[in-house]
């Protein structure tokens, strides 16, 4: 059997090369190694009710997947610490159909026109290769247009004033504000700060047969149990109804067949513990930036760039504590609104940046929410008469606010992903082992937005403020091993995109420059990780390089 184009991975970037192949008639095979919960691959017309609000199920029975006993992956902060220094759950992304689609809380913004040309806009960090994308913004804004389109993505259009161009207004208008996030943007705004609506791929509408969100405050971490998150429901949907389209999960592909010039397919895994092969004229990678790199590795590809540059955002995590007033932070889409100060250099952070001795510094986009659901909550109080009393004041959840900042992670090459010379998965094949330590530029950034972020809350009313990173700083307060790992759940940048094959693993089209026909459609291409999420610009790109195999 030889089909057309085999994709290997069925989140947003998988999904996406899916609906626009199948859509030009391709006949593809979409391999994914973990469980469905998401669609009836009898009927795709029909969605599956597995999703619950059930922070147990998804958060402490792993629900989504991976489970780290059967999955793990190792982490060092480098290899001074040996093979590694820690094995078990390393900032993993759900091992599910629909990937890391099913588990976010749907904020989908663009990357604005200088995150494509960090070099020539800001210059070089010691350190870190920071470098131009090979293509711009101009390149993708229609793909970002489509791709909006395509999941359904709700936003306000002129609402941020440091947003890039657009073509035309979001497909949907912004869903309700959170209450909390009615009180921080009015204290951020009184402080000059410029809040706005998160452009969400959570529908304020029905949309394309799916209902409206109804705020029930269950989006990050678990699988929306009324579909209203279009992201990557929508496309892989549309791709089975097709015809066009099979989608096999429980698969694990073990390895890219080649004949030295050309993917010739892939071997797998079924659910049948057995071994097997299938011949395709394209191998689309989109596993993400962990499990691509590992694949690449596993199929004996040897480039030296594969792996490296890892990029996961650095986050600053400040929140405040209310005596007399409730947030209800656990009520709506987890953020509605955000705002982009950070991420645009100003007179403050020009000096710190001269301060800490680099060249420049940019922070990333900050995100008002609520910290805490209710059973995360109830492990934080000790046990006994006073329990249920604290649980009804709820001075740890309900009386809290915080902001996340997704800091800009530069790239640097010592950062990396690679094989686990000793530790393997319940197949008995090599994880994937992270080699990762923060640049100066990513501590100097929290360093100076940090108290920033606690000034809106003080101004909001916060009796006090603390504020912690993600990951930690070795030799810090609390010095754990397991905190040196990331927990953003946003990885970028191990097969970098480029024109020359010394510097890049693939092409601006996605292509291996050493096998034209494995395209790599995830946020492993990326360049640099900018101050974003990184969902929207890999669909976008995954679009671009589905256009680009279609002719």
């Amino acid at each position: 059997m030889t089909v057309d184009a085999i994709i290997v991975g069925s989140g947003p970037g998988g999904s996406t090369v899916a609906d626009v192949l199948t859509a030009a008639g391709w006949s593809v095979v979409i391999f994914e190694k973990g469980r469905n919960h998401l669609i009836d691959l009898e009927d795709p017309s029909r969605l599956l009710g597995d999703y619950s609000n059930d922070e147990v199920k998804f958060i402490d029975r792993y629900f989504l997947g991976p489970d780290p006993f059967l999955e793990p992956r190792t982490f060092r902060v480098s290899p001074d610490e040996g093979d590694h220094s820690f094995v078990g759950e390393v900032n993993s992304i759900p091992t599910t159909v629909g990937g890391g689609g099913t588990h976010a809380d749907g904020k989908v913004p663009r990357f604005r026109e200088e995150d494509f040309s960090l070099l020539s806009t800001y210059g070089p960090q010691d350190g870190a290769s920071v470098a131009d994308w090979p293509l711009d913004y101009t390149e993708l804004e229609p793909f970002y247009t489509d791709v909006e389109r395509r999941i359904g993505v709700s936003g306000e259009a002129g609402a941020n004033p440091f947003a890039a161009w657009r073509s035309g207004p979001y497909p949907m208008p912004p869903g309700p504000s959170m209450y909390g996030s009615k009180l921080s943007c009015a204290a951020a705004e009184s402080l000059g700060f410029h809040p706005y609506p998160a452009p969400g791929a959570t529908n304020s509408e029905p949309y394309d047969g799916r209902p409206a969100c109804n705020n029930c405050g269950f989006c990050a971490y678990f699988g929306c149990p009324t579909h209203a998150k279009g992201d990557p429901v929508a496309m892989l949907q549309k791709a089975l109804l097709s015809g066009n389209a099979e989608l096999r999960p429980e698969t694990f592909v073990s390895r890219i067949r080649t004949d030295g010039k050309r993917a010739t397919g892939v071997d797998f895994i079924g659910p049948d513990g057995v071994e097997h092969s299938m011949d395709a004229r394209y191998v689309v990678v989109a596993g993400g930036a962990v499990e691509t790199p590992r694949l690449l590795l596993l199929s004996g590809l040897e480039h030296p760039l594969i792996g490296r540059h890892l990029m996961t955002h650095f986050q600053t995590i400040v929140v405040g504590g209310f005596a007399d007033l409730r947030l209800h932070g656990e009520r709506g889409r987890a953020v509605t609104e955000v705002h982009d100060d950070a991420i645009v250099p100003d007179d403050g952070s020009r000096a710190a940046a001269k301060e800490a001795g680099l060249p420049w510094m940019r922070g990333g986009m900050v995100e008002h929410g609520g910290p805490a659901l209710p059973i995360l909550e109830a492990k934080i109080y000790r046990w006994g008469r006073t329990h249920k009393e604290n649980m009804r004041s709820s001075p740890m959840r309900d009386r809290l606010w915080a902001f996340t900042m997704q800091g800009e992670d530069l790239p640097v090459p010592t950062n990396r992903i690679d094989l686990d010379p000793t530790i393997r998965d319940v197949r008995g094949f090599p994880v994937a082992r992270y080699t990762y330590k923060p640049h100066p530029h990513e501590l100097a950034a929290s360093a100076h937005h940090g108290p920033r972020l606690a000034a809106i809350l003080a101004e909001m009313g916060a009796e006090w403020t603390s504020i912690v990173t993600s990951p930690g700083t070795p030799g810090g307060p609390g010095d754990r091993t397991s905190e040196h790992a990331p927990i953003s759940r946003h990885v970028m940048g191990t097969a970098r995109m480029g024109d020359d094959p010394a510097t890049s693993v693939a092409d601006s089209s996605g292509r291996l420059h050493q096998l034209p026909n494995v395209v790599i459609a995830d946020s492993s291409v990326f360049v640099t990780s900018a101050g974003y999420g990184p969902t929207l610009t890999l669909a976008a790109l995954a679009a671009r390089s589905a256009a680009a195999m279609v002719g």
